[in-house]
C-alpha cells in the first residue's frame, strides 16, 4: 500500500477530473487535510483546474474548511452537492455565476453512489417530484450557467419518476479512523460512516483512484474485519494525519462514536424565546414510540424539549447521516448524535426514510406560501440547498414544519416561495398531514393551502398574525388558543400526557404493511 503526504496526494488530481468526496457537514469524516492540500496546490501552481466536485452532503465549518478549500475561481467547474450551507465560498461562486452549481437531495445522491458502484444506469425514484429538483421546476440548478440535465423526468409503469444520472469518478477521497498496512480502513472512532464503501467502489468501477485519509496506521491483521468499512483492495493511497479531529469542533467524543454512553437527560434546557415555544409546540405532536427525524435549525430544539420533559427515551430520534436513537447534535455538529443505539450507513437510512419509516419529521422552514409549499433551499440572496430535507419531508408519514412567523420584521409566510423544496399540492395528493408551527400561530395544510387552527394567547388575530403574513389563509371555524403551558417557564408535563400506541393500533399497522407487500 502506497503511503504519501497530503501534498503528494493532491498532485494525483488532474485538471478536468471528477472528484468524489466523502464526509458530512462540520468535519464528520471529512478528508479535510486532502481538500486543504488540493486548494493549496491550486493557489501555488494554478493546477488542477475545472474540477467537478461531487459530495452527497455539504462539507465545511461555515467558513473556509471542507469544500471551502476548493472555493477558488478556476479550480472548480461544477459542484454537485446536497447543500452549500457549510461552505459559503462555494455558494458565492454559484451566486456570481463562476461555477455550474447543482444542489440535489442528499439521500438521492447517497443512494446514487451505490448505483454507480454497481454500474447500474442511475437512480430511479419519486423523491424530488414537484420540487425545484424536478426538471419542470429547475432540475436542481442553482446557477444559470448550469445547463446540463442531471435529473430527468420519466414515466415508469404509468407513474412519474425522477432519474438521477450517474457520474464517472476519476478520484475519490475517503476518510477513516485507522488503516492497516494493506489499506483496510476502519471507522470506529468516526461520528458517522455515510457511504464511504460505495464511494470507493464507484471510483474503482469507473477506473478512478481512491485516496484515504486516516488518523492511525496499525499493523496488518490488527483490524477486526467487521470494523473495516473500506477494504484495502479498493484503496490506492494512504495519507496519515495523526492530528485528525473527529469533527471541526470536537477532537474526540466517545459519545459520538458510540464508545461511551452519556446521560441524555443532561441535554441543556432551551432558553426562553420563540425557538423554545416552537420546539415545545412541535413536541406536543410526539407519541409513545414515535420514530422521528429532526431537521437543522429551530427543529433541533425538539431533542432539548424531550429531554427536559423526561420523554427522550420513550421516542426514537434519528438523523439522516445514519444515527438511530440517542440525542442528535445541533449547530455545526449536526449529523452526529450522542449515545446512539445504532449507526447505519447513510444510504440505508435514506432507504428507511424514503420507504415511509418515519412517523414524524420535524423540519424548519425559511418560508411557506399560500399553496402550502415550503422553501429551505434558496432565499434572501442565499443558496443553501435541500440537504436531506426533500427525502425526509416527502417520505415521512407526518411533517411538522417549524419557524418564526417573521424574520427581522419581514413575513416568512409569503404569497409564493422563491424555490419549492416541499410541494403542498403533492402532499395533499398523497394524503400527507402537514403542520406549520410558529411562535404566534399554528396552521395545517388544508384543501386550499395553510389553514389557521391555533393562535397564541394575547395575540391579536389581525395585527399579530394575519397582518404579519404575505397572504390571508383560511381561518378555521374552530380556531383554538395555543396551550398556555407552551409559554410557561417549567415543563409542560408531556411525560404524563404522552399519547400511547395501543397494541391494537400497532397490530393494525403491521397487518396493513403485510397487505401492502
Amino acid at each position: 500500500m502506497r503511503r504519501m503526504s497530503a501534498a503528494e496526494a493532491a498532485r494525483l488530481v488532474r485538471s478536468g477530473d471528477t472528484l468524489l468526496i466523502g464526509g458530512s457537514g462540520g468535519g464528520h469524516a471529512v478528508p479535510d487535510a486532502l481538500l486543504e492540500a488540493i486548494g493549496a496546490r491550486f493557489r501555488d501552481s494554478g493546477q488542477p483546474r475545472d474540477i467537478t466536485a461531487l459530495h452527497p452532503v455539504g462539507l465545511g465549518d461555515g467558513k473556509t474548511r471542507g469544500a471551502g478549500h476548493l472555493a477558488q475561481e478556476g479550480l472548480l467547474k461544477r459542484v454537485v452537492s446536497g447543500t452549500f450551507v457549510n461552505s459559503p465560498g462555494i455558494a458565492k461562486l454559484a451566486i456570481d455565476e463562476k461555477i455550474e452549481a447543482y444542489t440535489l437531495p442528499q439521500g438521492s445522491l447517497s443512494q446514487l453512489m451505490r448505483e454507480m458502484a454497481a454500474g447500474r444506469p442511475g437512480l430511479l425514484t419519486r423523491i424530488g417530484l414537484h420540487s425545484f429538483v424536478d426538471p419542470r421546476l429547475g432540475g436542481g440548478r442553482q446557477s444559470r450557467c448550469a445547463t446540463e440535465d442531471l435529473v430527468e423526468l420519466v414515466d415508469f409503469r404509468g407513474e412519474e419518476h425522477l432519474f438521477y444520472r450517474p457520474f464517472a469518478v476519476d478520484v475519490a477521497l475517503v476518510r477513516g479512523s485507522a488503516a492497516d498496512e494493506d489499506g483496510n480502513i476502519s471507522m470506529e472512532h468516526e461520528a458517522v460512516t455515510l457511504e464511504m464503501l460505495s464511494i470507493a467502489q464507484a471510483a474503482r468501477r469507473a477506473g478512478g483512484i481512491v485516496i484515504a485519509q486516516v488518523k492511525h496506521i496499525v499493523p496488518r491483521g490488527s483490524l477486526h474485519p467487521k470494523m473495516v468499512k473500506v477494504p484495502g483492495i479498493l484503496v490506492d493511497a494512504l495519507v496519515h494525519v495523526p492530528e485528525q479531529w473527529q469533527t471541526f469542533e470536537t477532537q474526540n467524543s466517545a459519545a459520538y462514536s458510540g464508545h461511551q454512553r452519556v446521560a441524555l437527560e443532561e441535554i441543556p434546557r432551551l432558553p426562553p424565546g420563540p425557538r423554545r415555544i416552537v420546539a415545545r409546540r412541535g413536541a406536543m405532536e410526539l407519541f409513545e414510540g414515535a420514530i422521528c427525524n429532526l431537521g437543522s435549525g429551530i427543529s433541533t430544539g425538539i431533542a432539548n424539549v424531550a429531554a427536559e420533559e423526561g420523554i427522550l427515551r420513550r421516542i426514537c430520534l434519528t438523523n439522516e447521516q445514519g444515527n438511530i436513537g440517542g440525542a442528535p447534535a445541533s449547530g455545526n455538529e449536526a449529523g452526529a448524535a450522542m449515545s446512539p443505539d445504532a449507526q447505519v450507513d447513510q444510504p440505508y437510512q435514506f432507504d428507511f426514510y424514503d420507504g415511509g419509516g418515519l412517523d414524524l419529521a420535524f423540519l424548519s422552514f425559511a418560508e411557506f406560501d399560500a399553496e402550502g409549499n415550503v422553501n429551505v433551499s434558496r432565499f434572501g440572496g442565499r443558496i443553501v440547498g435541500p440537504g436531506g430535507f426533500v427525502n425526509i419531508s416527502q417520505g415521512a408519514k407526518r411533517v411538522i414544519f417549524g419557524g418564526t412567523l417573521t424574520a427581522n420584521g419581514a413575513p416568512k409566510a409569503v404569497r409564493q416561495v422563491e424555490q419549492v423544496t416541499f410541494s403542498g399540492r403533492f402532499a395533499r395528493e398523497r394524503g400527507q398531514p402537514v403542520l406549520y408551527v410558529t411562535e404566534r400561530a399554528v396552521f395545517r395544510l388544508g384543501d386550499d393551502g395553510p389553514e389557521l387552527i391555533e393562535i397564541a394567547p394575547d395575540c391579536d388575530l389581525e395585527r399579530d398574525v394575519l397582518g404579519a403574513m404575505g397572504f390571508r389563509p383560511r381561518v378555521s371555524d374552530n380556531l383554538r388558543t395555543m396551550p398556555a403551558g407552551l409559554f410557561a417557564d417549567g415543563p409542560m408535563g408531556l411525560a404524563q400526557r404522552l399519547p400511547g400506541t395501543t397494541p391494537r393500533a400497532a397490530l393494525e399497522r403491521f397487518a396493513a404493511s403485510l397487505a401492502a407487500e
